[in-house]
């Protein structure tokens, strides 16, 4: 997952004078997450970035996230618009600064397992029955071929479904409840594998070095 950054002026001084909507104390949401105050003062920092990067009211919007993971605001993508539902805590379509914290905490390298198995799982569940179905899994493998520019054949990726649920669907009902994904979980680790983003333990140092440049700059009026 990358970020994207804008080499474009920072906002007016009228606007880097007001607190983002939804902005919180960093020593609470310190307390509440992996993140130190220090590295809740760096996210803070790159929040202001992508909040003013196309509609520029300090709150993160869906074109907005897209842009920042996927360097392009045009298109759904199945895989980005799911993790920005997830992220959108309120369900009011935008991301304040609190929620952005709180949902990047669980790809915090010192994160609980369990936390990035639960979100993994939501992730996965696209309808939120509370289990995930194999077509629920089929479209998420899709999106996630798509969005890293793999091609895979049909039936490479039925392979990749149907092993899956062999492995996972432990009682044969033909969908994977909560418990028989932690289950899975543990048997196949590498499943968590981008559950974790190393940046955040050290954003602090890298901040803002890590972030990519991308087409926000398309939207800022800087050309590349």
């Amino acid at each position: 997952m990358g970020c994207a950054w804008s080499s474009s002026p920072s906002p007016s001084p009228s606007k880097r004078e007001q607190r983002a909507q939804g902005y919180e104390e960093p020593a609470v949401l310190a307390a509440e997450t992996s993140f130190t105050v220090n590295e809740v003062e760096a996210l803070y920092e790159l929040y202001k970035k992508l909040s003013y990067s196309i509609f520029k009211d300090g709150l993160i919007h869906k074109e907005e996230f897209r842009l920042a993971l996927f360097r392009t605001s045009k298109g759904a993508n199945l895989f980005a618009d799911r993790v920005f539902d997830l992220f959108d805590l309120k369900r009011n379509g935008v991301i304040e600064f609190g929620e952005f914290v709180r949902s990047l905490s669980i790809f915090h390298p010192k994160a609980p397992e369990s936390e990035k198995t639960a979100f993994a799982f939501k992730l996965y569940d696209l309808r939120g029955t509370g289990y995930i179905e194999k077509e629920e899994l089929r479209e998420m493998v899709v999106a996630l071929l798509d969005e890293s520019d793999l091609c895979l054949s049909d039936s490479a990726v039925e392979e990749i479904v149907d092993n899956t649920f062999s492995q996972a669907d432990s009682d044969g009902d033909g969908r994977i409840d909560p418990k028989e994904w932690q289950e899975f979980v543990k048997k196949n680790p590498a499943s968590l594998r981008n559950m974790s983003l190393p940046y955040l333990q050290d954003i602090t140092t890298t901040f803002p070095s890590f972030v990519m440049h991308s087409e926000v700059e398309d939207y800022t009026g800087v050309s590349k």
